[in-house]
């Protein structure tokens, strides 16, 4: 059962901290795709995948490792949070079910609560209550106004105790499928610009489908950004995301920056912004030169067939890829 963790940390200005996590999440068998660190949102994202068990014991041990060094007593950044192990999802990969990952998510945050003390909120697919579903909720109040939201027996964790770890805070545990976190700066130093934006292509606020949006403050970069995660990024792609924005800002007479994807992306979604800006409506996989090299060396020797004396194959046939 091949399993994603898309696991969100409270520390984006200590590279030696954002190592030592991403070291503790290589458990044998575990890939760590990617680790970005943001200093404005004073976050990091680390991203690794493999077997099921395997990624849940990274993912417990990249935790252990947070809440040890992570205080967020002395936390400032622009991106909420109540943790210093903020959020930490597990997506299925290829065929493995939801449920396997509702199941990972529940293990894993019972042995965060009882080894760690830390409280966990079970979210997304493996909420135990319809209120904790969306993540945006769960984090209401953020590490600030957890003791109060604690004391009020609707707003107690799913595991650990029913106060907030001192310097960890609490922990929402998941799974998902795949999200795209695709951030936009805005040429503008205006928050109440970028403000205006992201409610506008929020969906919660009637915007678009599987989208949510926060304005932030980039101070370093002297501009303000539109983080968006994008739930479903079939319905809502980064092109519709990106053109909203657009057209938002330039009702203030802003133009867009730049933007960024922060993580890792689905191929189906890169391909879609191929067809989206070049009008290539026909482009497929079958054209990405990568993908193609990829199935030739996925071709075993024997199913490939022995060669002739002249060189050429004898039967055989390409795998069939699996992107």
């Amino acid at each position: 059962m091949l399993v994603e963790c898309v696991a969100n940390f409270s520390e984006g200005r200590r590279p030696e901290v954002v190592a030592a996590i991403v070291e503790a999440a290589r458990a044998p068998g575990v890939s760590v795709l990617d680790a970005s660190a943001d200093a404005d949102h004073h976050r990091s994202v680390v991203t690794f995948a493999g077997e099921g068990a395997a990624v849940a014991e990274g993912a417990f041990r990249a935790v252990a490792v947070a809440v040890a060094q992570i205080d967020l007593r002395q936390h400032r950044g622009t991106h909420p949070r109540i943790g210093a192990a903020d959020v930490v999802p597990f997506v299925p990969l290829g065929d493995t079910p939801m449920a396997y990952c509702v199941a990972l998510a529940e293990s894993v945050g019972a042995r965060i609560a009882a080894e760690l003390n830390v409280p966990v909120y079970l979210y997304g697919d493996a909420a135990r209550r319809p209120a904790r579903r969306e993540l945006p909720r769960v984090r209401r109040g953020e590490f600030e106004g957890l003791r109060a939201r604690m004391a009020d027996p609707a707003g107690r964790p799913d595991f650990g105790p029913a106060a907030p770890h001192p310097t960890a805070g609490a922990v929402a545990v998941g799974a998902r499928p795949a999200l795209i976190a695709f951030n936009v700066w805005l040429a503008t130093p205006e928050v109440s610009v970028a403000d205006a934006v992201a409610r506008a292509v929020r969906g919660s606020s009637g915007g678009l489908v599987g989208v949510r949006a926060l304005p932030m403050d980039t101070a370093r970069r002297g501009q303000m950004q539109v983080s968006m995660n994008l739930v479903d990024f079939r319905r809502t792609p980064m092109p519709a995301a990106l053109e909203m924005v657009r057209r938002e800002a330039a009702r203030f007479g802003v133009a867009v920056a730049g933007s960024e994807v922060v993580g890792m992306v689905p191929l189906a979604a890169l391909l879609a912004s191929a067809q989206y800006y070049l009008q290539a409506h026909e482009l497929t996989t079958a054209q990405v030169l990568e993908l193609q090299l990829l199935d030739l060396a996925a071709v075993e020797p024997a199913a490939a067939g022995e060669r002739t004396a002249d060189g050429r194959r004898d039967g055989g046939q390409s795998a069939e890829s699996g992107v």
